[in-house]
């Protein structure tokens, strides 16, 4: 069960500290977790849980392939890896030792990828993943997921631990902004659904999910009722609630700080193209590198605002009109 939170603020944490926090205290329950880093302590965050379990710690330099190797063996002999990188290096950088040595083999290793999307701001273009997501998503049996803010994010890590198999979970590592209440919980595998309403469904993520909160306000000014949902893991994607959302209100728009070509407007699409075709517009990187850039600067130059999404909901609602 999740409960919405009714201040909308900054949270006072980073999201890096509420991970190594959370990653720590599953490591307090079970001896097998071990953290695997590649030169990122600092800057991911996991400082702490080296300084905590130095025993359970492995930096294995910049060297993010055999990280990933070093990982897979841990696995094999019975522990469980959260192996912490850029999300860059942890999904284009590492793909073949990832879908070899860890999906292949059936194994049980979790990537973390920092600075997703637009959240890498100043670190600029080439450390800025619009594709990561996508790549993980075409790895047979990988998990894919997006905590839409720190209450979040510490219900999907215990889940990632307890859960045997391959995650990759990518996350902003500074300061998001508050969705839920403190007491929420959530399943992997299961949209929440934030908003009703019967106008237009707008389905988000991660940083997106507070974009198309601030979008349903600015509909419901129009006299335009969203349906919001939280998609929070891209894979697998939860098939009933885009089916029930389609069909409740007859039109779809995706928003996500990802490249919209194998993302969630592609996962998305594919589920009402077989199962209940429905105008979709889709909010998100339209094929594009990134750049050097504060956040919100980023997410005006690639379209990915709250605007953005309320024009294409108008869009999508004058399709459905026409379709009928």
């Amino acid at each position: 069960m999740f409960c919405l939170s009714n201040n909308h603020n900054e949270e006072k944490e980073a999201m890096r500290d509420v991970y190594c926090n959370a990653l720590m205290q599953e490591a307090e329950k079970n001896p097998k977790i071990v953290a695997v880093d590649a030169d990122v302590m600092h800057s991911l965050g996991t400082l702490e849980f080296h300084r905590k379990f130095p025993e359970r710690s492995i930096n294995c330099g910049i060297q993010e392939a055999n990280a990933v190797g070093v990982s897979a063996g841990l696995s094999v002999t019975g522990f469980i890896p959260f192996f912490h990188t850029f999300s860059t290096f942890a999904t284009r950088r590492v793909y073949d030792q990832v879908f070899l040595s860890c999906a292949y083999s059936g194994l049980n290793v979790k990537l973390i990828g920092g600075d997703a999307g637009v959240t890498t701001a100043v670190n600029g273009g080439t450390h800025m993943p619009f594709e990561d997501m996508g790549i993980m998503r075409n790895i047979p049996g990988m998990t894919v997921i997006e905590p839409s803010d720190s209450t979040m994010l510490k219900s999907l890590v215990p889940q990632m631990a307890d859960h045997y198999g391959n995650f990759y979970m990518r996350m902003c590592r500074r300061n998001m902004i508050k969705i839920y209440e403190d007491s929420s919980v959530f399943e992997i595998g299961k949209a929440t659904v934030l908003k009703d309403g019967a106008d237009v469904t707008v389905i988000a993520n991660g940083i997106m999910v507070y974009e198309a909160l601030k979008a349903y306000e600015m509909l419901r000014e129009k006299n335009i009722h969203a349906r919001v949902v939280d998609m929070f893991t891209m894979k697998p994607v939860d098939e009933a609630c885009i089916v029930e959302s389609a069909e409740k209100t007859g039109a779809v728009v995706t928003a996500e700080n990802h490249n919209i070509i194998n993302g969630l407007g592609s996962a998305v699409s594919e589920v009402l193209s077989e199962q209940c075709p429905v105008p979709l517009e889709r909010v998100g990187v339209r094929d594009e590198f990134g750049e050097v850039g504060e956040q919100q600067f980023l997410m005006n130059r690639f379209r990915i605002t709250a605007a953005e999404i309320c024009e294409k909901a108008m869009k999508a609602i004058e399709r459905k009109g026409l379709k009928s």
